[in-house]
């Protein structure tokens, strides 16, 4: 892909996805512009085997950026980091296309693995501000992780996943569309949880007041 063809993707994916985007002018302005122009530079240097110059532009490029982008991470095509700050890509990492990371976002390792140590995110997934996803495993196709959320095993594909650790609350098997980027209106399992505690203790005190729970002696 050619430096043309590359403004003109990203151009398209942040008015796609962002609507404070008022004019095309504005890509070279945001920080997920310049952290993946020096991804493209930086990852070409580390497939050549230029480690310290691939590690250098890419240094230098979260200084300026607030994003980390380790340049042996492999990313597909229409990745958008809205803000970006606090975000980090690990080395092994993998991401297909469409994908949409917020800031403090980490794809990172566990510390206890090699070889294959980050996660495989797939196509058209969103992953909201703060989430951590943590460890060599696949987020399936057309996912939605929650903010906040501490992802530590595999998700499957259009599967929605909250919590710490995160789990899948919501899996129905249709498609996401990839410009899906509702952050909010997403299932809290804890509220749920609370919400039937609440329904058995009015259920059962209904009970006791109906006279339903007495002992031998009428009490």
């Amino acid at each position: 892909m050619s430096y043309r063809e590359f403004v003109k993707e990203q151009i398209a994916v942040i008015r796609d996805r962002d609507p404070a985007m008022k004019s095309d002018w504005e890509v070279f302005l945001y920080p997920s512009f310049r952290a993946m122009r020096a991804y493209r530079r930086s990852h070409k240097l580390y497939l050549k085997g230029h480690y310290f110059l691939a590690r250098l532009i890419s240094q230098r490029a979260a200084k300026r950026t607030g994003i980390e982008i380790h340049p042996g991470a492999t990313i597909g095509k229409g990745l958008f980091i809205d803000h970006g700050h606090g975000v980090v890509i690990g080395e092994t990492t993998v991401i297909g296309d469409n994908v949409t990371l917020y800031q403090g976002v980490t794809l990172g390792g566990t510390g206890k693995e090699s070889g294959k140590r980050h996660p495989t995110i797939g196509n058209n997934v969103m992953i909201s501000a703060g989430a951590k996803i943590l460890g060599s495993f696949t987020i399936g196709d057309n996912s939605k992780i929650g903010a906040g959320s501490v992802v530590l095993h595999e998700v499957p594909p259009n599967s929605t996943v909250v919590g710490v650790p995160g789990h899948v609350v919501k899996r129905d098997n249709l498609r996401v569309p990839a410009a899906d980027l509702n952050q909010t209106d997403l299932p809290d399992p804890v509220q749920k949880d609370i919400n039937e505690i609440r329904n058995m203790i009015d259920s059962l005190r209904d009970r006791v007041e109906n006279g339903e729970y007495r002992d031998d002696r009428g009490i």
